[in-house]
């Protein structure tokens, strides 16, 4: 039985990750729902791994391209930044609008670890309340919601600035909170700063990878230990699964958030967070 929850869970991992509705809180809530013990915080991390892997292989281009010319800029010489400049770096191999992104991810993903360092506990325990989940997703919903109304939609990647990656990557870090979406979180502070849809799930997802990656890696043997709810098989067979699943729901939403709003997932986030809530306070399921 534990290979199948397992690999039901994997699904839903690949399904919920990039999707702003919180793969955590679908792995805290789907469980409860069929009556099966909560996989746990080192799962999820653990599984998140496949995910993020998905991400990689699908940005390998960018990626590497973004690493190569962060490499390249710490050697370069220093100039003025005009136009002339830029286009003198451009000559001798690289972007300079790449160069920033390697900076902009390094500098966003310090607050989710240092929040995660410092709340680790507490993650693992007390942010696993199904109240606190259900709340985030209506909240974060609603939220969501304004912020793909409001925002102005007019800045692509080459306007990414410094202060957009600290607000962007401190919006990530609330997504410690299952319930919250870790893409969520980004893709709606990025539509408050201006960003428009596709450059702000991409800035999202990017800016994900080391934070989730870590995180996995430094999960692995907790969830792989004697007497973790699935074992080191299940564990890797739900990691496999969540990666093939993803690598579809990856290119499916970009062309879905090129042409169409988030209002699908902002009314299915407040849908599953109002059950959630009626569910505990009827007594049916019990918050931990």
């Amino acid at each position: 039985m534990e290979w199948f929850q397992a690999a039901v869970l994997g699904v839903l991992q690949g399904l919920t990750e990039f999707l702003p509705i919180s793969s955590s809180a679908h792995l805290r809530i789907f469980p409860e729902l069929f009556g099966w013990e909560d996989p746990g915080a080192a799962f999820t991390a653990v599984s998140q791994i496949g995910t993020e892997t998905a991400i990689i292989l699908y940005f390998a281009r960018d990626i590497g391209r973004i690493i190569d010319a962060w490499f390249r800029s710490l050697f370069a010489r220093r100039s003025r930044g005009d136009a002339s400049a830029r286009r003198g770096r451009r000559r001798r191999g690289y972007d300079p609008t790449d160069a920033r992104m390697g900076w902009f991810v390094i500098v966003g993903t310090l607050p989710i670890v240092v929040a995660g360092l410092a709340l680790k506990d507490v993650i693992e325990n007390d942010f696993r309340s199904l109240w606190i989940i259900g709340t985030t997703l209506v909240a974060l919903g609603i939220i969501l919601g304004i912020a793909d109304r409001v925002g102005r939609k007019e800045r692509g990647a080459a306007d990414l600035r410094m202060r957009d990656a600290v607000a962007i990557g401190a919006a990530q870090a609330l997504a410690l909170v299952p319930g919250v979406s870790r893409s969520g979180a980004s893709i709606t502070m990025g539509l408050f700063l201006g960003l428009d849809r596709p450059t702000a799930a991409r800035f999202a997802f990017l800016l994900a990878i080391p934070a989730v990656l870590g995180s996995g890696i430094y999960e692995w043997p907790s969830a792989m230990e004697e007497g973790s709810v699935y074992g080191t098989g299940p564990t890797i067979m739900a990691t496999v699964i969540a990666f093939l699943v993803a690598l579809g729901v990856i290119a499916w939403l970009f062309r879905w958030i090129e042409r169409r709003t988030f209002a699908p997932f902002i009314v299915y986030r407040i849908v599953l967070g109002s059950f959630t809530l009626i569910m505990l306070m009827t007594g049916t399921w019990s918050a931990l």
